[in-house]
C-alpha cells in the first residue's frame, strides 16, 4: 500500500513537473520590453469587425472544418504592434472588412487591462464546434504584427505565381502558388482562388477590368488558359462559396507589376502619415529625472512601424509636447484635447539606439524637458508625442477619455448615442 502511495505521488510530481514546464513555455510580453517575434503565435483570418477607437477587432480564424462557422475571434493591439496594409503603414481603420490578415499575437501583457476576454492558456489546442480541430480561438489575442496577403509576401519576400485562369461571365477560379521571390528547391502548393468583375487589377498607373485583359488577349473571354507562373501580388478576401469549398479565398486585387505595388504602398503611406501627425506618435517612458516645481526630463523610446518621415521630424532642440495614454492609446485628462492638458517642453536629444530595433520599436530614443510634467508620465507607462511642427487639432470624442482610472470608459455603454 505504502508503494503504491508513493508511486502515485511521484507520478503526480511528475504530472505537476510537466504542467510547469509547459507553462513556462508559454510567452507573456513584460512592460517596458518589446517581445521578440519568434516567440509569437501565428494565425490568419478574415477580418469581420474593427473598433477602431479601441484598437480592437474580431478576425475569423482559418482552421480545419467549415470556416464560415467558426465564430469571429476578439484580438487586441499592443500599444507598440505594428498595421500594414498594401506594404505600408495603417490603422486598423484603413483595412476593409473581409481581408484575410497574419497575425502575430502574444497572450495579454496583463489581463486586468485587456480591451478583449482573456481566455485560458491552452484555448488554441481545445476542439471547436463543427472544426473538428483546435487553433480557431488562441489565448494569444494580443496583436504584435497584423498583415495583409502584400505586405505579408513582401515581409517574407515570397510572390504569388498565377498559373492557370478560368473565366466564365466575368468571374472564375485562379489557380496559383506562393512562393520566393528568388526561388527555392522546396514545391509550391498550388491553391484555387475565386475573382469576379469586383476584383481590381493595377498595372503601373492603370485600374484594369477583367474585359481589358479579355480585349488584350491576357485572358480568354471564356474558358481555361495557362498564365505561365506571371508573378504578381495578390490582395486576399474571403466570400462565401457555393460548391462546399468553405476556406477557399477570393482574389480582390491583383498587382501586375511592382510600379503599381509601389502606387499602393505609397498612397497608404500618406493616408497613415496625415493620420499620425494628427493623433501623435505613441512611445513608452524609459525613465524620469524629476526638478523642482513640477521640472523633469523625460527619456522615451519611439515606437516603430511609422514612415521614416515622421520620425526625421523630430529634432533636437525642437519643441515637442506629451501627453499620458492608456494601454489603447486613447489620450486621458478629458475633453479640452490633448494639447490642452500635456507637458510642453523641448528635445533635448533625438538618439538612434545601436543594434538593430526589435519589432514595435523604432530605435529611436528622445530625452524631452518639460517645466510641467503631468500625472501618467511615469517609466513603463505609454504617452503620445508629436514635435511642436505638427498640426494641433481635437480628437473626437470616442478618442479620448474624460477620467484615466475608469478603464470602464473604453467600451461604450448604449448611453454614448444622442437621444432622439
Amino acid at each position: 500500500m505504502k508503494r503504491s502511495l508513493f508511486v502515485l505521488g511521484c507520478s503526480l510530481l511528475l504530472l505537476a513537473g510537466c504542467a510547469a514546464q509547459a507553462a513556462d513555455e508559454l510567452f507573456r510580453p513584460e512592460a517596458g520590453k518589446f517581445p521578440p517575434l519568434e516567440k509569437a503565435h501565428s494565425y490568419r483570418g478574415e477580418l469581420v469587425f474593427v473598433d477602431h477607437a479601441n484598437r480592437r477587432g474580431s478576425i475569423r480564424v482559418v482552421g480545419p472544418g467549415m470556416f464560415f462557422r467558426n465564430e469571429p475571434h476578439p484580438f487586441a493591439l499592443l500599444p507598440y504592434a505594428i498595421v500594414r496594409y498594401h506594404g505600408a503603414p495603417a490603422d486598423l481603420r484603413d483595412i476593409p472588412l473581409g481581408t484575410v490578415l497574419h497575425v502575430r499575437a502574444f497572450l495579454p501583457p496583463d489581463p486586468k487591462l485587456s480591451a478583449v476576454p482573456v481566455l485560458p492558456v491552452d484555448n488554441k489546442s481545445r476542439p471547436a464546434n463543427y472544426s473538428g480541430g483546435g487553433g480557431i480561438a488562441p489565448a494569444e489575442n494580443h496583436v504584435l504584427l497584423l498583415e495583409d496577403e502584400p505586405s505579408h509576401c513582401q515581409r517574407e519576400n515570397v510572390v504569388w505565381k498565377l498559373k492557370e485562369v478560368d473565366l466564365k461571365n466575368q468571374a472564375g477560379m485562379i489557380i496559383a502558388t506562393r512562393e520566393p521571390k528568388q526561388g527555392g528547391d522546396g514545391k509550391a502548393t498550388e491553391e484555387k482562388l475565386t475573382f469576379d468583375a469586383g476584383t481590381r487589377i493595377w498595372r503601373r498607373r492603370e485600374s484594369l477590368g477583367i474585359e481589358e485583359l479579355i480585349a488584350e488577349g491576357a485572358w480568354p473571354a471564356e474558358g481555361k488558359k495557362p498564365l505561365g507562373g506571371q508573378t504578381v501580388q495578390l490582395g486576399i478576401t474571403w466570400k462565401p462559396t457555393p460548391d462546399g469549398i468553405f476556406t477557399r479565398f477570393h482574389i480582390s486585387d491583383i498587382w501586375l507589376d511592382d510600379a503599381s505595388m509601389h502606387r499602393a504602398a505609397h498612397h497608404q503611406t500618406e493616408v497613415h502619415k496625415a493620420f499620425i501627425r494628427s493623433r501623435w506618435l505613441a512611445a513608452w517612458i524609459d525613465a524620469v529625472e524629476y526638478g523642482k516645481f513640477g521640472r523633469a526630463t523625460v527619456t522615451a523610446t519611439l515606437f516603430g512601424g511609422m514612415d521614416a518621415s515622421l520620425y526625421a521630424d523630430f529634432q533636437k532642440g525642437g519643441s515637442a509636447l506629451m501627453n499620458a495614454v492608456e494601454n489603447t492609446l486613447k489620450h486621458t485628462h478629458g475633453a479640452y484635447g490633448p494639447a490642452h492638458m500635456c507637458s510642453r517642453g523641448s528635445l533635448l536629444e533625438v538618439t538612434k539606439l545601436p543594434g538593430a530595433a526589435p519589432l514595435g520599436s523604432s530605435g529611436i530614443q528622445i530625452r524631452f524637458e518639460t517645466d510641467l510634467i503631468i500625472e501618467g508620465i511615469r517609466p513603463g507607462r505609454t504617452v503620445r508625442v508629436r514635435p511642436g511642427s505638427w498640426p494641433q487639432v481635437q480628437v473626437p470624442r470616442e478618442e479620448y477619455l474624460n477620467d484615466a482610472s475608469n478603464l470602464e470608459e473604453r467600451f461604450p455603454t448604449p448611453a454614448i448615442f444622442p437621444k432622439y
